[in-house]
């Protein structure tokens, strides 16, 4: 395997010699004992030592990779507490990433070139991660404009959970046209002559646009486990060493699984994953789950795949839309009796559970399940259960999820979603959705997550921007400083929430004797870089369990190999994932440096000239006519 060498660590033979070191490191280690550390070792998987190189110089054997971090943070491997991974996985090399894209000119152009090598019966599909609020123009792409760069090749751009844009050829391929009515909650926009426009609207409801993605192409077996592995390396690249999978529409259990368990099976997981059940049929719920509650239990598994409850939804009834481009839905008056039902069953057989709930409204109304419940003795109970999203939720309704013992996961959806929300709410409400410092100021437990793909990028220095700064990537400010964290607290919620809500909090999410072997090397100093600087850095190095799963720069070829990205038109074989840049303002520094360095080549050119005749030896004005008389 390969290494970094390192003067002054001779290679003894021990019987605990660890597995990999990373020593020169500023680590922070998450652990309150020892905050900050140089070194660590790993053996085992598991950590052995943190401390100074010294502590760690009587580890090193004869098959110890040793790593030299060069003086860069490294900090415990990231959590996402809420990503839809295992969804992803399955269809990651199938879209064309608009995660990170500055322009819609350089995402129409990506379009375009994509389109020109797609083979006849796929598509062009933009799935989630991006924003009209994030390029120049501050629009969404026309159907013109995609009808141009694609004429004849399928293309469904998804917008949010707000809407969908389908081109000619895709509206033919799904089958809409003037006789197709539309879905419940849903609206095929149409011209005046009847026949549908490609524009798709949630009103409120996503239903219409998930449904319509249902009837593109989807990979083989064999495909969607390279597809999934290529998704996992793709998270490892920005530090991500776990995940909870929150399940979401159109995946059902167990067939949509299949391919992580495979992959666990085979040791071939570079990400460890947590993952939820998700009833897909209504009216269907509660058999679903007797069904399941039958077939696993909690925690089944180990540290690389585990089943850790139901939700996101329970009910399908229960569950309101966070497409803050339509008001708030209204709920049927009676939705709590199925819910009631689906809660007692999982509490009663020992399953915890999460809950999408956007709004106050919904979530007092599941409240007073809970409370009826808790009257019976179910609440609080040993069931880990948390409500997702909340970005509307009340003080009064904070108070309750903590007598109730639940806790809380948030995601950055408003760094995507945060001008709509403006739009219908005001700034006022915004500043406080969800209220982060509220509920941590009640000792909830608070993860963070990104709600990835379909909604927000998979990108966790996003989020991990948005809860520092309150900013959109519209660089909007929404959270004024009473409801931002410090930057110490925001990784907190992306590293020892995220295992608490897994019931790992004694094994993972920090740097410690003990605990497992997680970490990534950074591009940037987390903790020293300008706010602006955030959302642009990456892991250099990311190691799971002691395994380095992810290796950039000097580290590049350390890692473990990859298949290549197949098939071979796939837009990730070409463009690759998330599409980096410089921070706008380090670019706008550089353009400046940039002129100081030409000015002063200049300046050394009028001297050389001078020196040897060929100009005056003083400097002369400089000629405007603008300005002369």
């Amino acid at each position: 395997m390969s290494t970094m060498p390192v003067g002054g660590l001779i290679p003894r033979a021990t019987d605990d010699a660890a597995d990999l070191i990373v020593r020169n490191a500023k680590i922070h280690t998450g652990d309150p004992r020892l905050p900050q550390a140089e070194a660590i070792a790993i053996r085992d998987g598991v950590v052995t030592t943190v401390g100074g190189d010294k502590d760690v110089a009587d580890q090193v054997g004869p098959a110890t990779r040793v790593i030299d971090a060069l003086g860069r943070r490294v900090i415990p491997g990231l959590n996402d507490a809420h990503l839809h991974v295992i969804r992803g996985g399955l269809n990651y090399v199938l879209e064309l990433r608009w995660d990170g894209v500055r322009s819609l000119r350089q995402g129409l152009a990506m379009l375009r070139e994509q389109a020109a090598r797609t083979p006849k019966g796929q598509w062009v599909r933009v799935v989630g991660g991006w924003s009209a609020e994030q390029f120049a123009e501050r629009r969404l792409p026309t159907v013109a404009e995609l009808n141009a760069a694609a004429p004849d090749t399928p293309v469904f751009v998804l917008h949010l959970y707000q809407a969908a844009i389908l081109n000619r050829a895709a509206l033919k391929a799904v089958g809409y046209g003037k006789d197709t009515p539309d879905p419940r909650g849903g609206q095929i926009v149409r011209g005046r002559t009847g026949e549908p426009t490609g524009m798709l609207l949630a009103a409120p409801s996503a239903l219409i646009l998930y449904s319509t993605l249902a009837k593109a192409p989807v990979l083989d077996e064999e495909h969607r486990k390279a597809s999934t592995r290529h998704f996992l390396r793709e998270l490892n690249r920005f530090g991500l060493t776990s995940a909870i999978d929150a399940a979401g529409g159109f995946q059902n259990f167990p067939e949509n699984y299949e391919t992580v368990t495979e992959l666990a099976r085979d040791g071939e997981l570079s990400l460890r994953i947590a993952y939820h059940l998700f009833p897909q049929t209504a009216g269907q719920e509660i058999d679903d789950l007797t069904r399941w509650i039958a077939m696993v239990r909690p925690e089944d598994g180990d540290e690389w795949l585990r089943l850790n409850g139901a939700g996101e939804n329970l009910t399908w009834a229960a569950a309101d839309f966070e497409n803050f481009a339509e008001p708030r839905p209204e709920h049927a008056p009676d939705y709590e009796v199925e819910f009631e039902k689906a809660v007692r069953l999982l509490m009663e057989n020992d399953w915890g559970f999460r809950l999408h709930a956007t709004y106050d409204e919904t979530i007092r109304r599941d409240l007073a399940v809970f409370e009826k419940l808790a009257a019976e003795g179910l609440f609080p109970g040993p069931n880990r259960w948390l409500f997702d999203h909340a970005e509307t939720v009340s003080a009064d309704s904070l108070d309750r999820v903590v007598a109730l013992g639940g806790a809380m996961s948030v995601q950055n959806r408003l760094s995507f979603q945060g001008e709509a929300f403006v739009r219908r709410y005001g700034i006022g409400a915004a500043a406080d959705a969800p209220p982060i410092r509220a509920m941590l100021g009640r000792g909830l437990t608070v993860a963070a997550g990104t709600d990835a793909t379909r909604v927000s990028s998979y990108n966790p220095w996003i989020a991990l921007h948005w809860l520092v700064t309150g900013r959109t990537v519209g660089d909007l400010t929404i959270h004024p400083p009473h409801n931002r964290v410090d930057r110490e607290t925001a990784l907190e919620m992306f590293t020892t929430a995220g295992a608490a809500l897994t019931g790992e909090q004694d094994r993972k999410g920090v740097l410690r004797p003990g605990f497992l072997g997680d970490l990534t090397v950074l591009s940037e100093d987390y903790f020293a870089v300008t706010d602006p600087e955030i959302p642009h850095i990456e892991a250099l190095l990311t190691v799971v369990g002691g395994r380095v799963v992810y290796g950039a720069r000097e580290y590049e070829g350390m890692d473990e190999e990859m298949p290549p990205v197949t098939p071979e038109w796939s837009p990730v074989a070409h463009f690759g994932g998330y599409q980096a840049g410089p921070p706008a303002g380090r670019s706008g520094v550089r353009q400046a440096e940039l002129l100081g360095e030409a000015a002063a080549e200049s300046e050394l050119h009028r001297q050389w000239r001078a020196r040897r005749g060929l100009a005056p030896e003083q400097d002369t004005p400089v000629f405007d006519p603008c300005f002369s008389l």
